[in-house]
């Protein structure tokens, strides 16, 4: 038995922290916000204060991968979500309907995962933790004890917690590397992306087309929540001076109502305003090699443009991997276990999401300017939209492809396949407003 403690009671802290209770370790979790739980999700959503994370109230989906994951390691958790009138949703009911008349195949369970907003799913992991381990709500950490050989923390209140392992899951705002004195590796840039989001309650909307959904120079994002209610978010280039306009109720809302396959996602009663977010860094970190007794987890390892909706299910399956590498009792043997399993299975879809973004932009670029698409650095990505729409197999793959099931080299043993489909299926159409017709909505 190991003694943890992990910085962080976030959803990734907190599913990391049973995991290792669960596997015989002593964990204790350290949270620098002081607010106790709340009694219920609808108090979660309206009162919670969560400070310490930046996107608590923004829209966020759970990847049928974390779901998997939940029911691998903690299916309390799946099942006191479901309990909290959090629905099961399956990606593969966005299948076109002469695609799904063959019915389902053996494995497209994967598919499922449950809905469900942030706040609900923090409250539920937290309501279980707090029954089975120490954590201290009011407690931040100040320092780290030891250099390179890590052997606990130096809490915001002057108390000093040795550790064989202290685990980083502070998320994107985390000041680890304030607290080394050893320069840690770190890639960063902006994902380019301004988020204008708005969330309802109601009678859930049906789902007729992609949950995020790239239109000329704005994506659509619609996401089912839990307690009937959803998320519907527009975002568009940070540079695109002329669509922050959007911001506003109204022109969001015109904006939206414009969309054939997304416009009755305003059927409900809003129960926000327009909330806007930007400066969203695309980032990965590494420790130096020298370091020992220290993990990063989750979004204090790498965190990515949230549009895709990656970051806690890769969250949720990097505690997994954390927790299968905490069997190694050698502080070094275990560096090097979550190292490679970090490498192997979380790192690439952060390098395919920073990809995305790049390819994305550029095309919204190249819109506003009144330019040709570009020709794109990922040809099989550009095509396995079109090429998904007219075959079964491929839409498979795309759906496991943006749920992180398996890898993001999956794909390529269906490049010939998917560039003949696209081929076929001609230039896309556009779901929504050209960008002229788009300024005149915002005029």
């Amino acid at each position: 038995m190991a003694r943890i403690v992990i910085a962080g009671a976030g959803v990734c802290g907190l599913a990391a922290a049973l995991m290792l209770h669960r596997d015989g370790h002593d964990v204790t979790v350290l949270e620098r916000d002081p607010a106790p739980i709340p009694e219920s999700p609808e108090d979660a959503w309206e009162r919670w204060e969560r400070d310490g994370v930046s996107q608590f109230r923004q829209a966020h989906y759970l990847q049928p991968l974390g779901r998997v994951v939940l029911e691998q390691e903690l299916t309390d958790v799946r099942d006191a979500l479901l309990g909290s009138r959090a629905p099961w949703f399956d990606t593969l009911s966005m299948m076109p309907p002469p695609l799904a008349q063959a019915g389902p195949r053996e494995g497209d369970e994967r598919f499922k995962t449950v809905a469900t907003r942030r706040t609900t799913l923090e409250l539920t992991l937290a309501r279980i933790a707090e029954q089975e381990l120490d954590v201290r709500r009011g407690t931040g950490v100040a320092a780290l004890l030891g250099e390179p050989d890590v052997r606990g923390v130096r809490t915001s209140h002057g108390d000093e917690l040795t550790a064989d392992l202290v685990v980083d899951a502070m998320g994107r705002r985390s000041p680890l590397p304030k607290w080394l004195t050893s320069p840690i590796h770190e890639e960063a840039e902006d994902s380019g992306f301004l988020y204008y989001s708005r969330f309802f309650r109601g009678t859930p909307p049906q789902v007729r087309g992609p949950l995020n959904m790239p239109i000329g120079t704005i994506s659509i994002l619609t996401l089912p929540g839990d307690d009937d209610t959803w998320s519907v978010t527009v975002y568009t280039a940070t540079g695109d001076q002329a669509l922050k306009a959007i911001r506003d109720a109204e022109r969001w809302t015109a904006v939206v109502a414009s969309l054939p396959l997304h416009a009755h996602w305003l059927d409900g009663e809003p129960i926000t305003g327009i909330l806007s977010m930007g400066g969203i860094l695309d980032r990965y970190r590494r420790l130096p090699n020298d370091i020992t007794g220290l993990a990063l987890l989750a979004d204090a390892f790498a965190c990515t443009n949230p549009s895709m909706g990656r970051g806690m299910a890769l969250g949720i399956r990097h505690a997994q991997l954390l927790r299968d590498a905490a069997r190694e009792e050698d502080p070094i043997r275990f560096a090097a276990a979550f190292g490679e399993a970090t490498e192997a299975e979380v790192a690439p879809w952060y390098r395919d999401t920073v990809a995305a973004d790049r390819e994305r932009l550029k095309e919204i670029e190249a819109l506003r300017n009144g330019l040709a698409r570009p020709r794109p650095a990922d040809p099989l990505r550009a095509a396995i939209g079109p090429a998904a729409m007219r075959d079964p197999d491929v839409f498979r793959a795309m759906m496991a492809h943006r749920s992180c099931l398996g890898s993001p080299q999956d794909l390529e043993p269906l490049s010939a396949r998917v560039a003949e489909l696209a081929a076929d299926a001609g230039p896309p159409r556009l779901a929504g407003p050209d960008r002229e017709q788009l300024l005149a909505l915002l005029g």
